[in-house]
């Protein structure tokens, strides 16, 4: 990020159990690492999302989420995450639901300033489809099989299918999904626009690391700007436009950016 950012200290991965976390100047990768249970997302790993996003909201940076690799050695697969903690969902009341504690988490990972990247192999599944469609891309791989079977276990998915799925696949898409129980395939998945880009498990984390770069070679204040105007609801257009444009107009980065620009077309 910028150069003249207060500096910040970074989070200590030994201080997180649920999930695995290594950070950079521009990036923090957020494994999900629960792996004996297919990654289940339970309320410690709630709660440690929950602290990765207090971190980029004070020191903006792109979060990677990504889940447990395939090791070729011992056969095991790839999984982003299963779903939720099956065992703690059971002993959860309407006053739990009515908490919302995935869909809290979710919303605020959807929110952060910078943009949110979902490497998706294996199973993701119901939270962990969820927690998918929080993101702002999401690349997968062929093993990849996603899908909402919540109603198959008499709940709905709510935290952010129900409104997110349509958005992003259609309403017909949506409801083959949510209502029907189709768990989609990575070609599936690509082929609906539901992930951008289908790559083999060993290049899905090279390949997020690539769209990093290129998110990170934008200026970050601009990246977070229009992330924010792309959110906004019809009625804030073009009034929010207008002004974080202005915002933009009077920046350092514009001037050196635009300057370069004129740079290197004169040179050639």
């Amino acid at each position: 990020m910028s150069s003249d950012a207060p500096h910040r200290p970074a989070l200590d991965p030994a201080g997180f159990t649920a999930l695995r976390l290594e950070e950079r100047e521009d990036r923090l990768l957020a494994r999900l690492d629960r792996p004996a249970v297919k990654n289940a997302i339970d309320q410690t790993m709630v709660d440690e999302l929950h602290a990765v996003c207090a971190h980029l909201e004070r020191t903006p940076k792109i979060l990677v989420l990504a889940g447990t690799p395939a090791d070729p050695q011992s056969g095991a697969k790839g999984v982003f995450a299963s779903g939720a903690d099956i065992s703690q969902l059971r002993e959860r009341r309407r006053d739990d639901a009515l908490a919302g504690i995935n869909s809290t988490a979710f919303e605020r990972i959807a929110a952060l300033p910078m943009p949110v990247i979902a490497a998706l192999d294996g199973h993701a599944l119901g939270g962990g489809a969820e927690l998918a469609y929080a993101a702002d891309f999401r690349l997968g791989t062929p093993q990849l099989r996603m899908g909402n079977p919540e109603t198959g276990l008499g709940i709905i998915a709510a935290a952010g299918a129900m409104w997110r799925l349509a958005e992003l696949v259609g309403e017909p898409t949506a409801k083959e999904i949510l209502l029907a129980g189709r768990i989609l395939t990575g070609e599936d998945c690509l082929r609906i626009g539901l992930i951008t880009e289908l790559v083999d498990p060993v290049e899905l984390l090279p390949a997020a690391d690539a769209l990093a770069d290129r998110i990170a070679a934008q200026d970050p204040l601009a990246v977070r700007l229009s992330k924010q105007v792309f959110h906004a609801p019809r009625e804030a257009h073009p009034v929010i436009d207008t002004l974080a444009q202005g915002m933009l107009f009077d920046s350092d980065a514009k001037f050196d950016r635009m300057q370069a620009f004129l740079d290197r077309k004169k040179a050639r």
